[in-house]
């Protein structure tokens, strides 16, 4: 492609991306350029050769684009909330945001900023339509009215009520006792000397910042409410223990359930093996954390234990909001937008299937247990690149990319042309909540609409206009949604759907270090499955492609080798996919290799043995063995004649 066709700038943009990431492959990384900047023609001097000195300057930190920098105020606040969020020094009038390595998770805190920085209103769609500072300038809402500020509330009500997210998890607990279903563990392993001291102190200081640490669910006339402990001493326990007792001591810790009207919800264990030798695990319970609260509490309890350690206190700016706050925001901009984002969800949803027909190996009981298992797969370098590129050339993130391929390879198995699934949201719609640990993950259902015979170029078209429209209202609380929906009930199935989607963009991969120590992390798992089928991508965004499936499903529905097929016919699909996007989806190739084998081999492997000897030599072999037996049968039906081989 030519980067001087004005009409693929996303082309241009693929191409740049392409071009550093095959010389990230070839080349040490100080010799892969910082910058790479785009003109319309080269300029020539007299004698036809390259006048260098006429090329423009390139920016390291300004990225792809020509680098025009910003003509207006609107443009130069967007073009400091560009480089804010995508952390770099700066960023151009025509940078375009997702090829500076925006995503979902940073779109969303770009709009967040952007309508507090402009005081007006911004969608995410606008974003993903105009994706430069300058042309996101021209979508700017000066006639809708702002969402309310989240500021800290000095007037708190003496009893502040859950948010919308934490009272559904406690009328699960209600409903169904006390379970790990929604423990959040972190285990590392630790090498070095630890000072349980300074980590025993940092806890406090980490939940003294953060309220929602330090949140029991209290009682009032029946009502839940939150109660923030004033002096919180988050739980830590610490014993000698030998390698072998390891895995079941992780086990356990992971999945001790919470009582949470009595134990703060964040508690720790530490397991020595050796003087420098340590496991610890960290539990939390989803009602205070979510999956993009790793970041900060890891962050904050870093910096608590470097200043115990050394005999200080932790010096950290205050926090500008609380989770209390935050819920109380929240009833404020529910009472602005949630009817209207009721109204535009009872409308996308009218006419879903209560259930998909799944493939897996059991219906479901009557009494569920909540089992669940995990199965892992990764996907090749080569796929990831080649998503990536599709993901640009195609204007879509890569999160809608996978939900295309996850809903087609449910309709490929056969559950139907209407496939709704179900997507956590971060819900972190203002700056204010980025550095705060809490639970603001929304779940959005994003149906997904198979009919005809499309390409998968073609769904992803259909994907990128219903998610865009679903982010647009993405603040209506899940709970108020089933609550208006009413979906028929049924024991232990999950409502308006069963299959959930989750993308985490995790290029920086987990902490090499923590607490000053090389860390050596373990997966998650709390042996239960909150949903039929939960497809995880984690996508570490480098080089090399870097992209893992995580596959929790419910042990009652599916036995490991489902599970494991189905993963793997997921991976074949986005290879297929991404190699040939044009083609129709009914002719994208999910057979294994060992079923392609199968079906070439053995199935029609027609070989048998050929009988080799004459009629009168069977006929005479026949008669020795049973010379009694009937040969020939005669005559009339009502006076039939019988012949035996004796008598031949």
């Amino acid at each position: 492609p030519y980067t001087n066709d004005p009409t693929a700038a996303r082309g241009t943009a693929a191409l740049v991306r392409r071009l550093r990431e095959d010389l990230g492959r070839t080349l040490p990384a100080y010799m892969v350029p910082a910058a790479f900047v785009t003109v319309d023609t080269l300029p020539m001097n007299a004698n036809g050769k390259l006048d260098v000195r006429a090329l423009p300057e390139a920016e390291p930190a300004v990225a792809l684009g020509g680098g025009r920098g910003p003509r207006t105020p609107r443009e130069e606040v967007l073009c400091r909330l560009f480089a804010d969020v995508l952390g770099l020094a700066e960023a151009g009038a025509e940078d375009n945001f997702f090829d500076l390595g925006g995503h979902s998770l940073l779109a969303t805190r770009l709009v967040s900023r952007a309508r507090a920085g402009l005081g007006a209103e911004l969608a995410i769609r606008d974003l993903f339509e105009a994706p430069t500072p300058a042309l996101l300038a021209t979508r700017v809402h000066t006639d809708k009215p702002a969402r309310p500020a989240l500021t800290a509330r000095a007037d708190r009500p003496e009893r502040v009520p859950l948010s919308a997210a934490q009272r559904r998890l406690w009328l699960v607990q209600e409903l169904e006792g006390a379970s790990p279903a929604y423990n959040f563990p972190l285990v590392v392993r630790l090498r070095g000397p630890l000072d349980t001291d300074a980590l025993r102190l940092a806890l406090r200081d980490v939940a003294e910042r953060h309220e929602s640490l330090r949140t029991l669910v209290a009682l009032h006339e029946g009502e839940p409410y939150q109660y923030v402990v004033p002096d919180a001493r988050p739980p830590l326990t610490v014993s000698a223990r030998t390698e072998a007792e390891l895995p079941a001591l992780i086990e356990a810790a992971q999945r001790r359930p919470f009582d949470l009207t009595r134990e703060l919800p964040v508690r720790a264990d530490v397991f020595t093996l050796a003087p420098e030798d340590h496991v610890l695990a960290l539990v939390l319970h989803h009602i205070t954390t979510d999956e993009w609260s790793d970041r900060p509490f890891l962050a904050d309890l870093d910096t608590a234990y470097t200043a115990r350690a050394r005999g200080a206190a932790p010096d950290w700016a205050p926090l500008p909001v609380q989770y209390a706050d935050y819920t109380l925001w929240q009833e404020q901009l529910l009472a602005r937008l949630g009817e209207r984002q009721l109204a535009y969800w009872t409308q996308a949803l009218d006419g879903a299937p209560d259930e998909l027909a799944l493939p897996l190996d059991r219906p479901r009981p009557h009494a569920p247990t909540g089992h669940g298992a995990v199965v892992r797969r990764e996907v090749p370098a080569a796929t990831g690149r080649a998503l990536r590129e599709l993901s640009a050339a195609s204007g879509t993130s890569m999160f809608m990319l996978l939900q295309a391929a996850t809903a087609a390879l449910l309709h490929r198995l056969g559950a139907g042309e209407d496939i709704p699934l179900g997507a956590p949201i971060a819900g972190r719609t203002d700056g204010g909540l980025d550095d705060l640990v809490g639970f603001f993950v929304n779940t959005l259902v994003l149906r997904t609409d198979l009919s005809g015979t499309p390409t998968f170029t073609e769904l992803l078209a259909r994907v990128r206009e219903s998610s865009l429209a679903a982010f647009e209202h993405q603040d209506l609380p899940f709970d108020r949604l089933v609550e208006a929906v009413n979906p028929p009930r049924v024991t232990g199935r999950n409502p308006l759907f069963q299959v959930m989607l989750g993308y985490h963009h995790r290029p920086e991969g987990d902490a090499a270090t923590l607490l000053g120590l090389p860390a050596e992390w373990y997966d998650m798992d709390t042996g239960t499955a909150k949903f039929d089928l939960d497809f995880t991508f984690v996508d570490a965004s480098d080089a090399d492609g870097g992209i893992t499936l995580l596959l929790e499903y419910a042990t009652d529905l599916a036995d490991p080798g489902t599970a494991a097929l189905l993963a793997e016919r997921l991976v074949l699909l986005l290879d297929r996919a991404a190699r040939t996007p044009d083609a129709p989806l009914r002719d994208l190739d999910i057979l294994t290799p060992e079923e392609h084998a199968e079906a070439t081999g053995t199935w029609n492997d027609t070989a048998h043995p050929v009988e080799t000897r004459s009629v009168p030599e069977i006929l005479a072999d026949t008669a020795r063995r049973a010379p009694g037996a009937t040969a020939l049968v005669t005559g009339p039906d009502t006076a039939p004649r019988r012949t035996t081989f004796a008598a031949l």
